[in-house]
């Protein structure tokens, strides 16, 4: 007998959007039933059953695609666009896990730099890989990239 590892943020994703529906919450419904879209098209796709870790990965690159949106509508003084963006991250946000603070993510890149026997620059990618793994969905991986950056330089 195969056990099918559903994702329990997928069902809460679920669960809010119809909440949102009986509440009649027009813009809230329509980010969760984009999240909703992103993750079926990524179950058509590959054929798979999608597991938190899947979902947390998508939800990251769509928090990611908002904010790139946000600098390109201030950029092009649109901010009743930027500002649309700027509330689906929030609704996005609520599914994802506690955001780390700047001295955790320090603390865990350089354990990481320890473990791992990283000493230059050329160890980037082999430390990137293990931090992707440990952060992923709990840190922006742009301020990890620069704090790896930073510690293999000094």
């Amino acid at each position: 007998m195969e056990i099918i590892m559903t994702s329990a943020i997928k069902a809460q994703i679920l669960e809010d959007m119809k909440t949102a529906m009986r509440a009649q919450e027009k813009e809230r419904l329509a980010t969760i039933r984009l999240i909703m879209a992103a993750l079926k098209q990524r179950e058509v796709d590959e054929r798979i059953e999608l597991t938190d870790e899947h979902v947390l990965a998508i939800l990251n690159k769509m928090i990611k695609q908002r904010r790139d949106s946000i600098s390109q509508f201030e950029t092009g003084n649109r901010p009743d666009l930027a500002q649309k963006e700027a509330d689906e991250i929030l609704v996005i946000q609520k599914y994802m896990p506690a955001q780390l603070s700047n001295a955790e993510i320090e603390q865990t890149v350089a354990a990481v730099i320890q473990e791992s026997g990283a000493t230059s620059a050329k160890d980037m990618g082999k430390v990137m890989g293990l931090l992707k793994a440990k952060l992923q969905g709990k840190a922006d991986m742009t301020v990890v990239s620069q704090a790896v950056k930073e510690k293999l330089a000094g």
